[in-house]
């Protein structure tokens, strides 16, 4: 795939987002560093980019300052009754027009400008000659080590007795291995070497430099003494300043190897829709969606029974606790979310099914991320547990629950009453003719007559009451088929109701420390110097 080749400003930039994606889940050491090539960037680019400036690095014995009095072509030294020692960095300043600021944001107080040129073509250039890096004094190594992240070209200097010294490849050349393009390896004091054993020393220090990372870095064999080299390692530094480049290239190999640790990291596994159905059915089982599902029918059932049962006996079915209500809940759905039902809180068990589910999901959000961002899922899941009762609580309020009957059910209140009509009419035409015998004797046959033998008053007193038990017997057995549907809709509402909670309160709050994690490994590979076109 094509790709397009950012600018050391874009790149810059997305070393800064990185640096603040990164704060608090990398550790203390990276972040720091990511931080320090972002800041010593951003102010180098600020001062002088006309000036290159070369730094002498070395051990104590190596020759390092001869060696930058010898390239300078002046004993600076004595000059300066306040510096018998390499104690602090002095600078040869070649056209010192504009490196004020410079020198002061390298903290070099000690300046010596130089007339003319460095070499021709090469521009403004400042030496610096450093501290011993392997000095006994901390303040002259943290001095070194610090300048080290600082100047734009690095000129390692060694001798023949610690060339191989581990304090400069360990804690020195190793640690800036992708600064090559700016790195210059000198072996100082050859002249104590004969011809054949310093070729079979620059070789080995080859070797040396190869393994600790640095590529196409060749060897210069120098002597202060007798001048040899000298001018190889002139023309060398000429060379780098007059390219004009080298604080860009400085920049850059920063940039390689801040970004080194992070790059190539393997692509994270998207949690899958299983994981967060897993969730659900956690979350729902926890919220008691079988025990509301089930408070739900039973409501329906009570109040189906009270609109359409027999009249002379749904009234008792009053008396009873409403399911529903006895919960503290509502058919309407509570859409502000203030609403709290009675349902008790949960109790162990449930808290530990609602925390199984969380923490598998979380799980599955933290596989592959790194301790530290994977830590972050588990503070955060944390977080998400300690609320979860209230939240589960709160979807129970916002499920809308089908327990009340339909209008169409009024038709049988209609017809009960019509029944228990009935039944009274025969009752009361019974009792008019047993109260009243003397009056309406003559009339007893039209009063009472019959249909094929049977008193209608009888007839309407039997088959209004039977007609009712009937209705009540129907609308009960209805009741419980209905009911049923009532439940599993319920249940299903509810269910509704916790996979937006848990999306909200659970998938998204973990999802975000991943998303974070992503968007720091975007970040620190367009940082690198990748980006997709």
């Amino acid at each position: 795939m094509f790709r397009k080749k950012l600018s050391l400003t874009e790149r810059l930039e997305a070393l800064r987002e990185a640096t603040d994606l990164g704060e608090g889940l990398v550790s203390p050491a990276e972040h720091a560093a990511l931080a320090r090539v972002a800041d010593a960037a951003a102010e180098r680019r600020a001062l002088s980019g006309e000036h290159t400036v070369v730094g002498f690095f070395g051990a104590t014995g190596s020759g390092k300052t001869s060696l930058f009095n010898a390239v300078v072509g002046e004993d600076l030294g004595k000059t300066a009754a306040r510096r018998p020692t390499t104690s602090s960095p002095l600078a040869a300043v070649w056209d010192p027009a504009g490196s004020e600021e410079l020198l002061d944001w390298l903290q070099v107080e000690d300046r010596r400008n130089r007339t003319g040129d460095f070499a021709p073509g090469a521009g403004p250039v400042i030496l610096l000659d450093l501290p011993d890096f392997d000095s006994v004094e901390p303040e002259h190594r943290a001095i070194a080590t610090r300048l080290a992240g600082q100047v734009d070209v690095l000129v390692w200097v060694t001798d023949p007795e610690k060339y191989a010294d581990s304090i400069i490849h360990d804690h020195f050349i190793r640690p800036h291995a992708s600064h090559s393009s700016v790195t210059l390896a000198v072996l100082n004091k050859s002249d104590r070497l004969t011809a054949e054993d310093a070729r079979r020393v620059s070789a080995s220090l080859e070797q040396l430099l190869v393994d600790d990372g640095l590529k196409k870095v060749s060897v210069i064999r120098t002597s202060a003494r007798d001048g040899s080299g000298i001018d190889d390692l002139r023309k060398a530094i000429a060379k780098v300043a007059s390219a004009h480049s080298a604080q860009q290239a400085r920049i850059e190999a920063d940039l390689r190897t801040v970004t080194a640790p992070f790059v190539g990291r393997q692509s994270l596994k998207e949690p899958t829709a299983t994981d967060k159905r897993r969730l659900d059915d956690h979350l729902a089982e926890a919220a008691g969606a079988d025990r509301l599902a089930a408070a739900t029918a039973a409501a329906y059932r009570k109040r189906l029974g009270q609109k359409t049962g027999w009249l002379l006996t749904s009234w008792l079915l009053r008396l009873r606790a409403d399911p529903l209500k006895r919960l503290g809940l509502r058919e309407d759905a509570d859409e502000t979310g203030v609403h709290r039902s009675s349902i008790p809180q949960l109790d162990a068990s449930g808290r530990a099914v609602a925390n199984r589910g969380v923490r598998g999901y979380a799980q599955a959000v933290s596989a592959g991320l790194p301790d530290r961002w994977a830590s972050a899922v588990v503070d955060q899941t944390e977080q998400i547990v300690d609320s979860l009762p209230e939240d589960l609580d709160r979807a129970a309020a916002r499920t809308k629950l089908p327990a009340q009957p339909s209008r169409a059910w009024g038709l049988f209140t209609v017809v009960q009453w019509l029944a228990l009509v009935a039944a009274l009419v025969g009752i009361g035409w019974y009792l008019l003719a047993a109260f009243l015998p003397g009056v309406l004797y003559p009339f007893m046959d039209e009063i009472i007559p019959d249909i094929e033998g049977w008193p209608i008053p009888t007839l309407l007193i039997v088959g209004g009451l039977l007609l009712g038990i009937v209705l009540g017997m129907f609308t009960g057995v209805f009741g419980l088929a209905i009911g049923s549907g009532v439940k599993h809709r319920t249940r299903r509402a509810l269910r509704r109701e916790v996979a937006s909670i848990s999306q909200e309160k659970v998938v998204e709050p973990l999802l975000a420390v991943r998303a974070r994690y992503l968007e720091f490994l975007d970040a620190i590979r367009r940082a690198a110097g990748n980006a997709g076109n």
